[in-house]
């Protein structure tokens, strides 16, 4: 059952930092982010199965939230480190607060920034399982015309950064129509960690996209549900690390700074 993800280990100084994009997106998403992040932490960026570079296995076990736990943690393992920080946007948060849930000793700290898929309710998880495999048909019966109508695909972002948008657009033509398909099957409706935000116990932060009006309860949802959350509101929509790149960089930097002096990677 066991598929590899595409792994890249940057150039950066400081504690380590695992950073997990979203739907439909590509280690592209952190072009402006990286080059700021490297001064202060050594970003590890994934993708995604059926995305870009990463492979589209056949066996839906890979696709499942707790199978890419486990293969954030043999990152970890892979790279010989005892703790990292971690994070996530959108889809990519509902699986990065899900490994932090499970390995929470190994966190020093997470960020994550608006995931519908995290914060899902269980009415809206029966939903979204309810449409899953009607989903998973249609993207596999229209091909890449079906995955480029989707919502989320970069190419309707009408307040990226051009290069961004053309960045991600680029990657886009790589996704695989499987996987894409597979990841709407099994990956995003079982991916909310709703239920569980009492048992975070790490540092948090969010950092909120506050022109994502639907994004407004979940940001309440967060607020009262972990215990040590930091939130941030920022001049975003739901692309909050590529709209907001400059303010989210910059939390992000204090974030790490405050949290990784207990750590041996404090200066």
């Amino acid at each position: 059952m066991k598929s590899e993800l595409n792994v890249v280990v940057h150039d950066g100084d400081g504690p380590p930092m695992l950073l997990v994009h979203g739907m439909l997106a590509s280690r592209s998403q952190w072009l402006l982010n990286l080059p700021v992040l490297a001064e202060f932490v050594q970003p590890v960026t994934i993708e995604l199965f059926g995305h870009h570079l990463s492979p589209s296995p056949t066996d839906p076990a890979n696709y499942l939230p707790d199978n890419y736990v486990s293969l954030f943690e043999g990152i970890r393992e892979g790279l010989e480190i005892d703790q990292w920080f971690v994070g996530g946007c959108s889809l990519g948060a509902a699986l990065s607060m899900r490994y932090a849930l499970t390995h929470p000793t190994r966190v020093l700290g997470q960020f994550f920034t608006n995931s519908s898929s995290a914060f899902a309710d269980a009415q809206t998880v029966s939903m979204w399982q309810a449409n899953s495999k009607r989903s998973y048909e249609r993207v596999l019966q229209g091909g890449r015309q079906a995955i480029d109508r989707i919502p989320v695909h970069p190419r309707h972002g009408k307040h990226l950064p051009a290069r961004i948008k053309a960045a991600l657009i680029e990657d886009s033509v790589s996704h695989d129509v499987q996987g894409i398909a597979a990841t709407m099957r099994w990956t995003s409706p079982g991916a909310s960690v709703r239920d569980r935000l009492h048992e975070l116990s790490m540092p948090s932060m969010l950092l909120c996209g506050v022109y994502e009006r639907r994004f407004k309860p979940l940001r309440e949802v967060a607020r009262t549900r972990i215990a040590q959350l930091t939130i941030h509101d920022l001049p975003a929509g739901h692309a909050v690390n590529m709209e907001a790149a400059d303010e989210f960089n910059e939390h992000v930097r204090t974030f790490v700074a405050k949290h990784a002096k207990a750590s041996s990677y404090a200066a």
